[in-house]
């Protein structure tokens, strides 16, 4: 008689144990899920606790880090609004650009003989650069001289002809078409004598244009060509290229929106005074002013170019070099002046912390004006002399106790405060 109990369906042996799952899928299947299910609330269980632990981690950060202690006190490096007059200005990226530069071409075809002059010399207007050979425009030079006193003489005899025959006219000895043929060669001697003057000016300017002197005064580059070349007019390569750099300026552009002013000073005649920083924008390499505005904005980055023009006596500025440039376009005198760090950002606009008392801060909202970067200037919240937090502001709020540890004062001297911490 087969048992339908359950322990009948029950491997007996080891091999049928090996076979059971696959010959009962159902039961497989109910025993994977168990373990999926068991393995879920273990996880959960764990996720659960790791949070609540961060939770408490975090909670126990926060009371020690992000909220005050009753009574506590927060030291805090205080600065001194201060009224000064503030200058303000526009900045921009310049290059520096030449006023002149000059490639010196040969004039006249010849040998080049000789160069004078020193890869990167300082010359001056009318130097000797260069020395083509002389010898062929000295010969064309005797050449026409030669042909020159030969028209002045067939033109002196032809005058002397021209005084006989004219006498002879008179007591009516010969015709009148023998006077004027005479007056005619006269007249072609004369002309011969002019295009024969010309010829020799012509000789004179080839054998001074022989000597390439220099064209303006500035620092020449490398030559180009070397001695024993053949040099032509129009030729494709320059002997040297020569830089005029005092004075020199500075072309940089500034956003179109600043135009308007800059355009009210210039045609107020007002002089605009420009300061040119190195490229690290720490010390001033020149000063000079305003002298021109481009024709036209650009449209593709809403700017228009300005010129400069500066001193450089001593040379430090070269062709092509990028400075920084800051031109003060308006003067505010009595502007109160406080660090930028003591501007602080909120949801209801700016705002500082004013020292109560030497103990204690308050939230004092502020209209901020024009800044340098390092200071802002203040148009309403604030007056002279009072203090603000410029460091510790970050565990401070409303009316929090604090203890002084540095004031700066306005005449940008650091100073301990008697209140300083041990």
């Amino acid at each position: 008689m087969t048992s339908n109990s359950p322990q009948s369906t029950l491997p007996s042996n080891i091999a049928e144990l090996k076979r059971w799952p696959r010959q009962n899928p159902r039961i497989s299947m109910a025993i994977i899920a168990v373990v999926i299910l068991i393995v879920f609330i273990i996880a959960s269980s764990s996720d659960g606790n790791a949070i609540n632990g961060s939770n408490n981690g975090s909670n126990n950060g926060s009371n020690d880090k992000g909220e005050l202690g009753i009574g506590e006190v927060i030291p805090v490096v205080v600065a001194v609004a201060r009224e000064e007059t503030l200058d303000i200005s526009i900045s921009g990226l310049g290059v520096v650009t030449p006023l002149n530069t000059v490639e010196v071409s040969s004039r006249v075809n010849g040998q080049l003989m000789a160069v004078a002059f020193e890869d990167g010399q300082m010359v001056n207007q009318g130097d000797l650069l260069a020395q083509i050979d002389p010898q062929p425009f000295e010969v064309e030079l005797r050449t026409a001289k030669g042909q020159l006193v030969r028209d002045q003489s067939l033109l002196e005899k032809a005058q002397v002809d021209i005084k006989r025959y004219r006498k002879l006219l008179e007591q009516d000895s010969i015709s009148v078409e023998l006077v004027e043929t005479k007056e005619s060669l006269v007249r072609q001697y004369k002309a011969a004598v002019q295009a024969g003057e010309a010829r020799v000016t012509n000789a004179n300017l080839q054998l001074k244009y022989a000597s390439i002197r220099a064209p303006i005064s500035g620092r020449a580059g490398f030559r180009k060509v070397s001695p024993g070349n053949i040099l032509t007019v129009g030729g494709s390569s320059a002997i040297v290229t020569i830089t005029q750099l005092d004075p020199i300026s500075v072309i940089f552009p500034i956003p179109e929106d600043n135009l308007p002013k800059v355009m009210s000073l210039l045609n107020s005649g007002n002089q605009i005074p420009i300061d040119i920083y190195d490229r690290a924008k720490k010390d001033i390499i020149g000063k000079g002013e305003l002298v021109a505005t481009d024709n036209k904005i650009d449209a593709t980055t809403g700017t228009i170019k300005l010129k400069a023009q500066l001193s450089n006596s001593d040379g430090s500025l070269f062709a092509n070099q990028f400075v920084n440039v800051q031109m003060v376009v308006e003067s505010r005198a009595n502007a109160v002046m406080i660090p930028t760090a003591a501007v602080q950002r909120g949801t209801n606009g700016d705002f500082v912390y004013l020292v109560v008392d030497a103990q204690t801060v308050k939230v004092t909202p502020v209209v901020t004006g024009p800044t340098d970067g390092k200071y802002t200037s203040i148009e309403t919240g604030i007056s002279k002399n009072q203090q603000v937090v410029v460091e510790g502001a970050d565990r401070l709020r409303n009316n929090a106790r604090i203890k002084i540890i540095e004031i700066n004062n306005p005449s940008g001297h650091s100073e301990q405060s008697e209140q300083s911490l041990p």
